[in-house]
């Protein structure tokens, strides 16, 4: 897979209209993109210093959705950020553009990958390696749609007419420093050319303007559409063109019945667009491929290491996954039994290490949604304790309950995670103290004012580093050591049950059920937070070099602390010995920490564990938003303050003047239409969001906010669009700009209550931690998983039979297989069946005009 790779089919979500409602639909059809940005490598220096300072930007469609923290003055950037969005199955190609931070200018474009849907589709697993960059040619980076009609009429005088009405254009590149275009069309047919009129200040311009060609004898003539930015001075810009495989196929509109739809390819014949009179609908716009490309500097701007994964998706009522989830259910409560195949052991050998990690989140938030989830992971731990191990190898392994329990933790235990490490995080990010602790890693550096500086010894910079370190661990320590009451009572349940099976599986080893504890707690959820901030969102940005060093020897002694045995640490790397008396005291506050967590069972835990993490009324986001003032009214704009606090909820957008300050004011989630970006012209600002929703008096009114970069902005619109998920009221349509005077800046219309010039976007949304439980969705990607593993689970059963029950009866396809595993099968050809009915026959493909490439 490589930069700048063919094209692919388009097909547009349902245009919708702003004043009629959404139905839930019976099944859901979604696509969800995986994106892991490792590193990147041999990068091009941009800045006088000889490095650069390197950041991504991920555009789906050309629409921003993720920017990277800036790994600062390096060509091999590290960043290891990993994101999921959930996209409707009709985006087109990602883009991933690798930028160099520059303060006092606009930042440099390196290069950028660009990956088409048709060459993920081609990857169902997956691709992950090294990509090369390519040069980014300003005539390729075109975005938007036009709409066109297209039909053959008679003349009076005998002749054929070919008439192409341009009605409208959406989403257009931004090619001038107003954050607009001034966009016209030329279109030109058999040696003829025609053009429209110029809208300007306008990326979504309206012409409905009709030109007519005499159709050429035979009838193989094609007509090319062009849009471009005309500009006074200098030459106009290229916005892109209909090419054959631009059209995509909508689907009919109630409410626009004067849109019909084309087929996905644009290949059509006279004789066709004859016999239905015309044809109408939205054409995606293109590169110029026919002018020739400057190859030579591909491969020389570097090159970027990804994991890039598309799972198209099909999730049907939840009612659908039922007898499966029962089933899961039915072998959970049963728990381990002596001489039998649990299918949870099958699931775990059947299973690769890739595919891991993404099971377990999944059975763990389905068993957390069902009320079982301590029920599911006490049987991984009888499973994982019933095999041959030894008490220093326990849980380290990445097996199923490792991962599960791994998983676990996140899903419920980030707020618990930012409360104890969050303080001492933020304290080594503003100290920057230097620590260094072993002799060969150790820069030697002046000391004292000028006239009386001295060298410092390697033993001062040592000491000086222990220090530094011992107050950060032992203000984690003291942390962590209060924090028990506040850990949530599921995790401290989970913990006190793997705290008494491994006391029970290793009763002369009584160390060990601390250590089985503390591996999970301590080394898979406290140190890789405390190693990598950002990726736990404890930080906003990447640590530079001095404070990296820091966390990754603070986060080494946690784990030292963890392990309990800090003279095996210090084996292997000696220069840690100074830390040896705080690592010993460590391990006492642990042990102490670990005994509170796990203490007596009490009745109020009882009554919160295995239910979802949180009431509905849990807060999803929080944080200050700057209020743009526009004409209207309504709570939010009716207030004078310019920056609130906004608190969004599971059933309202409340607003107040600070975090502590009393609630202003609140917008009832149900009464939310649309979260929006809104374009940057009409503020000055590429991070401002808007908020439609409706008024006591029923009236729609706009709220303008202001967000302070464009991943607060990305992840405000995710949030509000999840729980807006079920909105009956939600808008189709909406416009990009503001109401001004008389008219919309985007698109010029003078109906300030008109329907939108764009599509929204309510199904684009990125994946997190925090998100409510969606059975359906996990359901679905299980029973996708055991399907595959179908004629596996069969041949590994055999497998793990013990010998002496496996000579009691036939083996093969005919043996008789165990009840749990013989019905898992048959729930898996059920359901296969309602996903083959759920799919939506094949349209009828017509015939149409050929247009250029």
């Amino acid at each position: 897979m490589g930069a700048g790779l063919g094209g692919l089919r388009f097909e547009a979500q349902r245009l919708r209209s702003v004043s009629s409602p959404v139905s839930p639909p019976a099944m859901a059809r979604r696509s969800a993109l995986s994106i892991r940005i490792v590193e990147g490598r041999n990068l091009p220096a941009k800045d006088i210093t000889g490095s650069s300072d390197p950041y991504c930007i991920v555009k789906i469609d050309d629409e921003a959705i993720i920017r990277t923290a800036t790994v600062w003055k390096t060509l091999s950037p590290f960043w290891g950020e990993e994101y999921e969005v959930h996209l409707q199955p009709t985006f087109h190609s990602v883009s991933i553009y690798v930028m160099d931070e520059d303060a006092l200018s606009r930042d440099d474009v390196i290069g950028k990958v660009y990956i088409t849907r048709d060459m993920l589709v081609e990857h169902p697993e997956g691709y992950s390696g090294w990509v090369s960059l390519s040069e980014v040619d300003p005539d390729e980076e075109v975005q938007g749609e036009i709409h066109l009609r297209v039909e053959v009429q008679g003349s009076q005088g005998g002749r054929r007419l070919l008439r192409c009405t341009v009605l409208e254009a959406r989403d257009l590149a931004r090619k001038d420093r107003n954050g607009a275009s001034d966009p016209f069309v030329r279109l030109r047919y058999n040696g003829k050319a025609q053009e429209s009129a110029v809208v300007k200040k306008s990326c979504y311009p309206r012409w409905n303007e009709t030109f007519e060609f005499e159709l050429a004898e035979p009838t193989e003539e094609k007509l090319c559409v062009e849009v471009w930015d005309w500009d006074l001075v200098g030459r106009n810009d290229f916005l892109g063109k209909v090419s054959p495989r631009s059209h995509h196929r909508c689907q009919a509109s109630a409410q626009l019945p004067t849109r019909p739809c084309l087929p996905s390819q644009v290949v059509f014949s006279v004789q066709g667009l004859e016999a239905t009179g015309q044809e109408e609908g939205w054409f995606r716009l293109r590169p110029d491929k026919s002018k020739p490309r400057a190859d030579e500097r591909r491969g020389s701007l570097g090159s970027l290491q990804l994991q890039v994964r598309l799972r198209d998706e099909t999730v049907l009522p939840f009612p659908s996954y039922q007898p499966l989830v029962q089933l899961l259910c039915q072998e959970v409560k049963l728990g381990r039994q002596d001489g039998q195949v649990h299918l949870v052991t099958l699931l775990d050998e059947t299973t690769t290490a890739e595919c891991r990690q993404e099971v377990a989140v999944n059975l763990v938030k389905l068993f957390l949604g069902q009320g079982l989830v301590k029920e599911y992971l006490d049987l991984l731990f009888e499973l994982e304790l019933a095999k041959p191990c030894e008490p220093n190898t326990l849980f380290r392994s990445n097996s199923l309950a490792s991962k599960s329990m791994e998983s676990f933790l996140k899903v419920t235990g980030m707020p618990y995670l930012h409360a104890v490490l969050g303080p001492t995080i933020t304290r080594v990010f503003e100290e920057k103290k230097y620590v260094e602790l072993d002799p060969g890693k150790v820069e030697i550096k002046d000391v004292g004012c000028s006239g009386l500086h001295r060298v410092q010894t390697e033993g001062e910079v040592i000491e000086q580093g222990r220090q530094h370190l011992q107050s950060y661990l032992g203000e984690l320590l003291d942390a962590i050591g209060r924090s028990a009451p506040a850990c949530p009572l599921i995790i401290r349940a989970v913990f006190r049950q793997l705290f008494h099976r491994v006391g029970e599986r290793f009763p002369q080893h009584q160390h060990t059920k601390f250590v089985a504890v503390t591996s999970f707690l301590c080394l898979r959820f406290f140190s890789p937070a405390i190693m990598t901030p950002k990726l736990f969102h404890l930080r906003e940005t990447h640590a530079d070099a001095r404070t990296s060093r820091t966390l990754l020897l603070l986060a080494k002694a946690v784990q030292l602390v963890g392990n309990m045995e800090p003279a095996a640490g210090r084996a292997k790397e000696t220069w840690l010995a100074p830390l040896l008396p705080a690592l010993q005291q460590g391990i006492a506050l642990m042990k102490d920490f670990i005994t509170r967590l796990v203490g007596t069972e009490r009745e109020e835990e009882e009554e919160g564990e295995g239910q979802p993490p949180g009431p509905p009324t849990m807060v999803v986001k929080e944080g200050l938003l700057f209020v743009h003032k526009t004409r209207g009214k309504g709570p939010v704009l009716a207030t004078t303050a310019k920056k609130l606090h906004f608190c969004l909820s599971g059933d309202t957008l409340s607003f107040s003047k600070s975090p502590s300050a009393e609630r202003s004011g609140a917008i009832a989630l149900g009464d939310i239409l649309a979260a929006e970006k809104v374009e940057e012209k009409s503020f000055g600002s590429a991070h401002v969001m808007q908020v439609v929703y409706v008024d006591s008096g029923g009236q729609q009114e706009t709220a303008y906010l202001q967000c302070k970069c464009v991943n607060e902005l990305n992840q405000w619109l995710s949030a509000l669009r999840k729980v807006c998920v079920n909105n009956p009221r939600v808008l189709r349509t909406y416009h990009p700009g503001v109401f001004r005077g008389d008219k919309w800046s985007c698109c010029h219309q003078r109906e300030r209550t008109g329907p939108g010039c764009d599509r929204t976007h309510h199904g684009v949304t990125l994946q997190e931690w925090s998100d409510p439980l969606d059975p359906a969705t996990e359901a679905q990607r299980l029973f996708h998983h055991l399907l595959g593993l179908r004629g596996t689970l069969r041949e590994k059963y055999w497998e793990l039979l013990e010998p002496e029950d496996a000579q009691n009866g036939p083996r093969g396809e005919g043996a008789p297989l165990p009840e749990g595993l013989s019905r898992l099968l048959g729930v898996l050809g059920d359901l296969e069946k309602c996903h083959h009915l759920a799919q939506p026959p094949a349209p009828p493909a017509p015939a149409l005009l050929q247009l250029q490439t």
